[in-house]
């Protein structure tokens, strides 16, 4: 009997407002908590997920996704509190997170056949996670919380979305647009 080949990997892809700034006091957390870093995704605040099948991706798409992220302005924002989705994930809280919000409404009335979150949550809530329970226990999450906790605020300037495409494999998450938003 032959073996089984394994399933090919599904090709995802997402926008995103990369957080460089914050990677120096969650990005150890991440690497051990977040699924989603040890695919490549950096730290991060989402803006749509899921996004367009990479294969499905053109200049169009792109070119439309870029009006859509310029149509809100560039801005500063901090990271200056941790909060929890019941104790499942542990994340950072923007503030302000209008503009965030924004940049969730402008992408998706851009894109309406993509829901964020595929339209599982009724207020979608601006967050750089730290950490998921589905890769540590609640004692990781909060042990993980205290050292980001004293160490903040984390102080960035919004400029620009990501669009990331990637599969669910170490490291395979890359950018394929850097999309910016509007001078301030």
């Amino acid at each position: 009997m032959d073996p089984v080949p394994p399933a090919p990997l599904t090709s995802e892809s997402a926008v995103l407002i990369p957080v460089p700034e914050a990677e120096q006091i969650v990005g150890h957390h991440r690497a051990r908590l977040d699924q989603a870093a040890t695919l490549g995704v950096p730290a991060h605040v989402t803006v749509l997920y899921p996004f367009v099948a990479p294969s499905a991706i053109t200049a169009a798409t792109i070119g439309v996704l870029a009006e859509a992220v310029a149509s809100v302005r560039a801005f500063d924002c901090e990271f200056h509190a941790t909060a929890w989705f019941g104790e499942e994930v542990v994340w950072l809280a923007p503030s302000p997170d209008q503009p965030f919000r924004a940049l969730t409404h402008a992408v998706s009335a851009a894109f309406p056949a993509y829901l964020p979150y595929g339209g599982v949550y009724d207020d979608v809530v601006p967050h750089l996670t730290v950490g998921a329970r589905s890769a540590g226990g609640v004692a990781e999450l909060r042990a993980a919380e205290a050292d980001v906790l004293h160490r903040l605020p984390i102080r960035a300037r919004i400029s620009r979305a990501w669009l990331m495409t990637g599969q669910a494999a170490p490291g395979s998450w890359h950018s394929v647009a850097e999309l910016p938003l509007a001078a301030s």
